[in-house]
């Protein structure tokens, strides 16, 4: 049976592609549309129908990047990005731009499945409340809003993707701890890091460019050398 919350936008102007993928996805539970351009693939983004797009790099028109940069300057709709196998420049600049996550092509259906239903299952997940106050996590001034996956950092609202609000929740809820690098990338990305893996680290990048120092100046996110991340508790960095 199809579920409203799998519906799933397709950008990629390979039809015979794409095809394959609405048949396969369709029998995994999946509900698929497909576009083969970047600015219908703007347009539908934008439209609120759809839980995540594939999006590929390479489009007649505008290109991939584009079409990342055009939707999160009015959405934070999850993005997987299908970039060519070993182009690492490619995996960087979406990342960079503001994807969740990347695939190589040409790769396995079943790992695509993986990935999906990955990023959905953090979205639908319903907010736990252990530890936090009416379904808030607030460390310090910055406070989550878990049911509705918003942050407000000082009483101001801060814009994040889907896989930076993950990461952040993480992070916080580890404050004054460290939290591995693995780690971050099994809960927040649902893999394994593979070697020179960046994605954790472009992420916490972006995270930490949004969030600011706190009020005395001390960077919030730190990175401890060859394991992972601190979000520095308030009353340490006082």
């Amino acid at each position: 049976m199809l579920d409203a919350k799998n519906r799933i936008l397709i950008v990629d102007d390979d039809l015979e592609l794409c095809e394959l993928l609405k048949e396969y996805l369709t029998g995994e539970g999946f509900s698929i549309d497909a576009v083969q351009s970047g600015t219908d693939g703007v347009q539908r983004a934008q439209t609120g129908d759809y839980r995540l797009v594939v999006l590929d790099v390479m489009l007649p028109g505008i290109d991939g990047f584009e079409v990342l940069r055009r939707i999160r300057a009015r959405s934070t709709i999850p993005i997987l990005m299908l970039t060519a196998r070993g182009e690492d420049m490619d995996r960087i600049m979406g990342l960079e731009s503001g994807a969740d996550d990347y695939l190589s092509k040409p790769f396995n259906p079943r790992e695509l499945v993986a990935r999906l239903r990955a990023i959905l299952r953090r979205l639908n997940q319903p907010a736990a409340t252990t530890g936090d106050q009416g379904g808030r996590l607030v460390v310090g001034d910055v406070e989550l809003d878990l049911g509705a996956r918003e942050v407000r950092v000082n009483g101001e609202a801060l814009i994040l993707t889907a896989t930076e609000f993950d990461l952040l929740e993480l992070l916080l809820r580890s404050a004054g701890q460290v939290v591995e690098r693995q780690t971050l990338s099994r809960s927040c990305l649902g893999r394994e890091l593979e070697p020179f893996d960046r994605s954790v680290d472009m992420h916490v990048s972006h995270i930490r460019r949004k969030l600011g120092r706190h009020r005395s100046g001390i960077e919030r996110l730190k990175a401890c050398r060859g394991v992972g991340y601190i979000y520095t508790h308030p009353a340490d960095a006082e």
